[in-house]
């Protein structure tokens, strides 16, 4: 059942026709409106089964839409908008049904301008919402801000917008339809620019209207068409004047069918504040247009910047006339860009897909809605989360999708030292990791606890944190938990007291322990740890995929280094020994740039710490260097090291993420959890940082750049990556969900 408010417009009318039509084809639908008219008549004359309830009060409305839910019987109740939210909240107090809200846009943006429906309208809509059972963002980064705002991040699923993409066909000349339609006459050699947005604040038109004028003074052939209407319409016709550009905008009004005009453009744009996934970009890739559009919703997972389109800061007028002028002056390109995305588009983010991916959230979340209440099914994750080191924020984030992965019903709670944080990036419940109630009561609900990678089980940094972790392992086992150490180092445990405490607990209290390394195993049987199953897997960082090639250069052109370069990586740490080996690094690193011409990149792997060894190396050498100075995601980061010709490292992760990528390593040792990796992927690069002289790392140096490590390296990479699946058939067994 979709309920909707029936004054629908623009992409969101677009995108409920078109899943109400598409579901049609395999379901049965009933669709309800709160107001007759012409989107109710489209629906009927579609074939859709459509009742309308015009009643102003809210709770005879409500009273109305239960006797249609008691008549239709609903697997799902699928709402839409403000007034649909508040009728599906109503009803959900009595009918035991789940109820989903397509969020179409921000809601607390739908009314900006309009300070009384906002106030009212606009805070009846956001206090309904928090009534419902689940969420259905149209995009990702919608998903974040509903999480940002307290909203379940289990009970939020994606959706993108997708329509037909089916090219039109026959003559059409643009010059006619524009005389004949807007009054506009066009020249030959013209670019056409087109915007096609409701005339109102939060399409920020004025943006358009100033990027198009500074474009002007290297682009004159430009035109720009601007279709809509709305309250801001005066203002912008004033701004035009005001910058002496209104001989060249044309003001359209408000345009059906919208597909004529995005087949006269030659530029789509979009300058909004806030979007989802908006219909006029796909209408106008549809239509073979070329794509400028602001940094908004799901944008930058539709367009490639620099490959099929351009996407620009959000009110960023400057960037915006750049991005056209350059498409204004480059007819190829525009061509190359607008043949890309439609691709991608097509393929993507179709009317089918859409469909299929909405079925797919359909059956998610009737699942997780009638899945027994007091059933154990959680997963609670523990580990060194939430410090802004990227080597465990990586172990997190492969966790994260395995579980997901193994059984996408379970939720997942994280204990984190930033459990906000964790909730958005992660998409998962977080407690905070000392929060000992809290903690203990994921634990009553949770089927497993996970121990989670790295080092957990060492007293060199803290005894304290040692003895907490072996007491959540005790309480998680008490509490009914089946308890798991996954993908993960033992050691070093220097304290006898604390190495009696660590066997005992595991002992009693783990059922199965995965390891990454050789040592490890070493060092659990020498503690005299025989109960759990324990085997040898890999890192879980391993099967992360770094980011698209694009995204990696836009990266590094943000940290000022070509993309195109030759770099030797440097993963440094602060660490006893390193005062010594700071000569002997920079000596090697200009080693490396004066023979085989590699410019040293010191890669953080715990920001922003790790600029400080970065800065002082960089203070000795003579020759040019980089520092990735912005913080960046996991996977960017992965995708710097791999443009590598070779990295040294002195973080653990750093020396991981290579290696999963096949660049060979130098490894410079301050604890056994280096030498043990190394050891276990069969590396001879290593040193100890105790010792780390510049002869001996230049040697090394000339043996991974030589290219003579190369199929060993990425047979090393192939292993580690098998190895891995360890970890997940150990999480599989204790649920019980293989034969194991």
């Amino acid at each position: 059942m979709h309920v909707m408010g029936g004054g629908d417009v623009g992409g969101a009318k677009t995108q409920i026709m078109n899943t109400v039509t598409g579901l049609s084809r395999t379901n049965d639908v009933m669709l309800i409106s709160f107001r007759a008219g012409p989107f109710a008549d489209e629906a009927r004359e579609r074939g859709i089964d459509v009742r309308v309830i015009e009643r102003h009060n809210p709770f005879c409305a409500a009273r109305t839409m239960r006797d249609l839910v008691d008549e239709f019987k609903p697997d799902i109740i699928h709402c839409h908008g403000g007034r649909a939210n508040l009728m599906g909240a109503m009803v959900r107090r009595s009918r035991h049904i789940p109820i989903i809200t397509t969020v179409h846009s921000d809601y607390r943006l739908d009314y900006l301008g309009s300070p009384l429906k906002q106030h009212t309208l606009g805070t009846a809509n956001a206090i309904a919402l928090r009534f419902l059972d689940f969420y259905q963002p149209v995009a990702d980064r919608m998903a974040r801000t509903l999480i940002e705002r307290g909203f379940d991040p289990e009970r939020i699923v994606k959706i993108y917008n997708g329509m037909e993409f089916n090219r039109p066909e026959g003559e059409f000349d643009r010059a006619a339809y524009l005389r004949e339609t807007y009054g506009a006459e066009i020249e030959e050699g013209d670019v056409l620019c087109g915007i096609a947005a409701r005339l109102t604040a939060v399409k920020d038109i004025a943006t358009t209207v100033r990027g198009f004028a500074e474009a002007l003074k290297t682009a004159p052939q430009l035109r720009l068409f601007i279709a809509g209407d709305g309250e801001d319409a005066d203002m912008l016709k004033k701004l035009c004047d005001q910058l002496g550009v209104r001989e060249r905008v044309t003001f359209c009004g408000w345009v059906s069918p919208v597909m004529p005009f995005f087949r006269a453009m030659d530029i789509n744009l979009l300058s909004s504040v806030s979007e989802t996934f908006p219909y006029s970009i796909l209408e106008g890739v549809c239509a073979g247009c070329a794509t400028i559009c602001s940094d908004v919703g799901g944008m930058p997972e539709l367009i490639d910047t620099g490959e099929n389109g351009y996407i620009f800061p959000v009110g960023d007028d400057k960037k915006l006339a750049e991005y056209m002028a350059r498409l204004a002056n480059d007819a190829a390109l525009r061509h190359t860009f607008a043949e890309a995305l439609y691709a991608k588009a097509s393929r993507d983010f179709s009317k089918d897909k859409m469909c299929e991916r909405q079925e797919a959230n359909y059956r998610h979340v009737i699942a997780r809605f009638h899945r027994p209440k007091d059933e154990r099914e959680s997963i609670v994750i523990c580990g060194a989360y939430g410090r802004g080191n990227a080597g465990d924020d990586a172990i997190l984030e492969a966790i994260v999708q395995e579980m997901r992965e193994l059984d996408p019903l379970r939720t997942i709670t994280v204990m984190s030292r930033r459990p906000r944080e964790t909730r958005v990036v992660y998409r998962t419940n977080a407690v905070y990791t000392f929060n000992v109630f809290s903690v203990l009561r994921k634990f009553r609900r949770a089927a497993l606890y996970i121990n989670g990678g790295g080092s957990l089980m060492q007293d060199v940094t803290s005894t304290r944190s040692l003895w907490y972790y072996c007491y959540t392992l005790r309480a998680a086992k008490k509490r009914g938990c089946k308890v798991m150490m996954y993908g993960c180092g033992i050691g070093p445990i220097n304290r006898a007291a604390n190495r009696r405490m660590a066997a005992k607990t595991i002992d009693a209290s783990v059922d199965r322990i995965t390891l990454r390394d050789d040592n490890s195993r070493t060092l659990l049987s020498e503690m005299g740890v025989v109960h759990p199953d324990i085997c040898v897997s890999a890192d879980p960082t391993i099967i992360l995929t770094p980011a698209p090639h694009e995204i990696v250069n836009l990266a590094l052109e943000k940290c000022g280094i070509d993309p195109d370069g030759s770099y030797i990586g440097f993963g440094l740490r602060n660490w006893k020994g390193l005062d010594d080996a700071l000569p002997e690094i920079a000596a090697a690193a200009d080693y490396a740039y004066e023979k085989h011409g590699l410019t040293p990149v010191f890669v953080p792997i715990e920001f922003p710490s790790d600029l400080m060894p970065a800065e002082r190396v960089g203070a000795l050498l003579h020759c040019p260097w980089h520092a990735v100075r912005i913080r960046q995601p996991i996977e960017t980061t992965i995708g710097i090291l791999a443009r590598m010709k070779t990295v040294v490292g002195i973080r653990l992760h750093s020396l991981m993420f290579s290696a999963g990528q096949g660049v060979p390593v130098v490894g410079m040792s301050y604890d056994i959890k280096v030498d043990g990796f190394l050891k276990y992927i069969g590396s001879r690069t290593c040193l100890q940082l105790s010792s780390v002289r510049a002869d001996e790392l230049c040697r090394l140096i000339d043996e991974c750049v030589s290219g003579a490590l190369d199929s060993e390296v990425h047979r090393t990479a192939e292993m580690l990556r098998d190895r891995e699946q360890e970890n997940v058939k150990g999480a599989a067994a204790l649920l019980r969900l293989s034969g194991d």
